[in-house]
């Protein structure tokens, strides 16, 4: 019979550690290529496509700058200056490497860089949908997991009650009520505005709060329900039931194995909401005074102006797939079932 010595225990640890560390590694890096693998075919798909829509839009910056009575001659000369007059693929692939590059053209309109233009709004639409989201996050996830360690009680059932009310409010709505209440009535924020955070963090938050709050309400809404849905299907999972058997404390149980496997719904309406809160903001940044992102894309489609259209719809791509790896990553990372691939 062999013993193991107390000098050899600490070492033995770090060898299983380290083994863990490297496994967890390989899980994330494996998680990674799959997702990687899945995206970059999708944005060339999509940044084609998004090409294409000038094509088919059957727009000019001819007709823009110069009016509908302009002659055929003035068309082809300033068609020429902008590119146009090469083959589509031509153009596409000038087009994709200035995009790789971080160019996305210049403005029909008005003959600005669209990327300083989009970053502009971006910084604005970023701090308050990443505001928006944590809120949402944050209270999504109490009323969620209240409600799973509460269900079936009166609890559960006003939560449940709750979440439904506020998912059905739209944010315009909700905005409006913040405005006249918070606001004009109380005093407690400005009504309209935005101060960049370089100008003060106090300031900043003041002026994103109310926005923010208008549009959390669906995001808390979505990751409550999703939360408890899957808290509760994983409570009903055999682990758990040997877990229970075993005698494990209900705080062990619920934080090593019915979390860590209910998380994956909320975790993937988080996926889904972000990109939706910097983008579909566009009644919102109205109330509250914002030129943000989502203005900008209702302003530049309304003019008609192509480049600053698509540079838009190239960086809801970048943002809608660099957030979905994020989420993939850290899916593989927490739960066991995308561990395994499942």
């Amino acid at each position: 019979m062999t013993t193991t010595t107390p000098q050899l225990a600490p070492a033995r640890r770090r060898r299983v550690a380290t083994a863990r560390a490297r496994r967890g590694a390989g899980r994330v890096a494996a998680a990674l290529g799959r997702s990687v693998a899945i995206f970059v075919p999708v944005f060339l798909v999509a940044t084609f496509v998004t090409f294409a829509l000038r094509s088919l839009s059957g727009l000019s910056p001819a007709r823009i700058q110069l009016g509908e009575d302009a002659t055929p001659e003035a068309i082809s000369r300033i068609e020429a200056e902008w590119g146009l007059d090469k083959p589509f693929l031509a153009q596409y692939g000038d087009w994709f490497t200035d995009v790789l590059h971080g160019q996305l053209g210049t403005s029909w309109v008005n003959g600005a860089d669209i990327s300083t233009l989009i970053g502009l709004g971006l910084g604005v639409s970023l701090s308050v949908a990443t505001f928006a989201l944590v809120i949402g996050v944050v209270a999504g996830f109490v009323l969620g997991t209240v409600a799973a360690l509460r269900r079936t009680t009166v609890l559960d059932r006003a939560i449940t009650g709750f979440v439904t009310v506020i998912s059905v409010m739209p944010a315009f709505v909700v905005g409006i009520v913040l405005v006249s209440l918070l606001a004009v009535g109380l005093g407690l924020f400005p009504s309209a505005g935005y101060v960049p955070a370089e100008q003060g963090v106090g300031p900043w938050l003041a002026h994103i709060t109310l926005p923010a709050l208008a549009l959390s309400f669906d995001v808390i809404a979505d990751v409550a329900r999703q939360l408890r849905s899957g808290l509760v299907a994983a409570y009903g999972e055999n682990y758990v039931t040997g877990a229970v058997v075993r005698g494990l404390s209900p705080r062990r149980i619920f934080f090593g194995h019915v979390l860590r496997n209910g998380l994956g719904p909320a975790l993937a309406t988080v996926g889904q909401k972000f990109p939706a809160l910097v983008g579909a903001s566009v009644v919102t940044e109205w109330i509250f005074g914002l030129q943000g992102f989502g203005r900008f894309a209702n302003d530049s489609a309304q003019a008609g102006d192509v480049p600053a259209v698509q540079g838009v719809l190239v960086v809801s791509i970048v943002l809608v797939v660099s957030f979905n790896l994020v989420i993939n990553l850290v899916l593989a990372r927490v739960m066991p079932a995308s561990r395994r691939g499942v």
